[in-house]
C-alpha cells in the first residue's frame, strides 16, 4: 500500500563544506511543487542549487537544477520510490562550500539528505478518495449535511437550483455504504450523478 506524509520534515547535512538542506512534504501535483520550489528560492537567494523530485503519478518530476545530469533529481526520486511513497515532494537546497564532490559524492549527498528527512517523517496510508455528486429536494439538504458529518466526509460544493446539488468527498471504501444510507433515509428522493475517483 502506498503512503504519503502527514507533515513536512526537514534535514540538514554538511558535506565537505557544502550545506544541504532537505525537505520532504505532501504534494499533489507539479504546479504546487513548482510553487514550493519558487518559495525556497525566495528564502535561499544565495543557494547554488535547489534540486527536487516529485512522486505524484503522471505528474512526477526529477530536476537537477544545474547539477551534473542524473546526480540529484533522479536519485532523490528513487529514494521516494523505495519508501513506497506517493504524493510527496523532496527538495534539497545546496549552498556550495568550494569543494567539488564528484558525481558519486553528489548522488550520495542528495540521497542521504532526503533519506535523513524521511527517517523522521510520519507516513500515513494513502486512501483512494472519490467524489460523489447527488441532488435532493431542499427539504433533504439538512439530512445530507448530517450524514456527511457523521461519515467524516467533506462537503466540497453545494449548488442551489431547482434541486440542491451537493459534492461530497470521502474514502472510496466508504462510498457504497454512504450512498446506501442516504438512499434509505432519503426514501428514493436522492439522485446520484456518476462519481469520480482520485487519490488523496
Amino acid at each position: 500500500m502506498p503512503f504519503t506524509l502527514s507533515t513536512p520534515v526537514t534535514s540538514e547535512l554538511i558535506i565537505k563544506k557544502s550545506r544541504f538542506i532537505g525537505c520532504v512534504q505532501p504534494m499533489q501535483d507539479r504546479a504546487s511543487a513548482q510553487a514550493a520550489v519558487d518559495a525556497l528560492w525566495q528564502q535561499h537567494p544565495g543557494a547554488a542549487h535547489i534540486c527536487w523530485a516529485l512522486l505524484a503519478g503522471g505528474q512526477s518530476a526529477a530536476v537537477d537544477d544545474g547539477e551534473p545530469s542524473g546526480t540529484a533529481g533522479r536519485p532523490m526520486l528513487d529514494v521516494l520510490r523505495h519508501q513506497d511513497l506517493e504524493g510527496v515532494l523532496a527538495t534539497v537546497v545546496r549552498y556550495f562550500g568550494g569543494v567539488k564532490l564528484g558525481a558519486g559524492g553528489l548522488v550520495r549527498a542528495y540521497t542521504d539528505t532526503v533519506a535523513q528527512a524521511l527517517l523522521q517523517a510520519d507516513k500515513v496510508p494513502l486512501q483512494r478518495m472519490c467524489t460523489l455528486h447527488c441532488q435532493v429536494p431542499y427539504a433533504l439538504e439538512g439530512l445530507v449535511r448530517r450524514e456527511v458529518e457523521l461519515a467524516g466526509a467533506t462537503l466540497i460544493g453545494v449548488h442551489h437550483g431547482t434541486l440542491v446539488q451537493l459534492q461530497i468527498r470521502l474514502p472510496e471504501a466508504q462510498a457504497a455504504a454512504f450512498e446506501q444510507r442516504l438512499n434509505d433515509s432519503g426514501q428514493g428522493r436522492v439522485g446520484w450523478v456518476a462519481q469520480t475517483a482520485l487519490s488523496s
